[in-house]
């Protein structure tokens, strides 16, 4: 279960980032960067928080919504395109979209955790990367969330108008209903023309 000890650790406000989306066929990756303040966040809204990835999408929706409505949150979200994946790699896209997460939050933290092995280059301060920081750290925990949810949303919104290829199940993951369409349909300008499984079906 995730904690404070790698946040306790430094003064001023410490922020914990993670992204949504790096695997898909489709979709932009999505990034979120969370402050919580420790001394006056719920201890109820803690207990909500874990690996995205371990929450059922109900759960996901409950932690977002108290996550959103809690004033001891801050919470800045940024995003890259699909076109920025093609053009950079999906590995750069997301670091750039972390870093537009991390202008959005309005005030600059004096620490980041970054989940995963490595930094971007582009954050405003000095960082750690903590593999599996979304199951260790509060503030990573919370980002996960906050990432999955809206990425999860976009794709929803997506699928209303591709309705083919399963987005608002498969979030743009390389499913078998999402790959029969591509080989029936073909791309959409949604899809990442530069990922292997795409260019071998087309």
């Amino acid at each position: 279960m995730p904690d404070f000890r790698l946040e306790a650790r430094h003064d001023g406000p410490v922020v914990g980032i993670d992204e949504a989306g790096r695997g898909p066929l489709a979709g932009p990756v999505v990034a979120a960067a969370v402050i919580i303040d420790r001394a006056r966040v719920p201890r109820r809204l803690l207990t909500l928080l874990d690996d995205s990835k371990r929450l059922t999408p109900a759960q996901r929706a409950r932690a977002y919504a108290a996550l959103s409505d809690c004033d001891a949150i801050t919470i800045g979200i940024g995003a890259a395109s699909v076109r920025v994946i093609d053009r950079i790699n999906v590995l750069q896209a997301d670091f750039q979209a972390m870093a537009r997460a991390v202008r959005a939050l309005g005030v600059t933290p004096r620490f980041a955790l970054v989940d995963g092995d490595r930094l971007p280059k582009q954050l405003p301060c000095p960082g750690l990367a903590v593999v599996k920081g979304d199951s260790k750290v509060y503030s990573i925990a919370a980002a996960s969330i906050v990432a999955k949810v809206t990425r999860d949303r976009i794709m929803e919104r997506l699928d209303k108008r591709y309705p083919d290829y399963g987005w608002g199940r498969n979030a743009g993951y390389g499913t078998a209903i999402h790959l029969a369409a591509i080989e029936r349909l073909g791309a959409t300008p949604h899809h990442r023309l530069t990922f292997a499984p795409f260019n071998r079906l087309l």
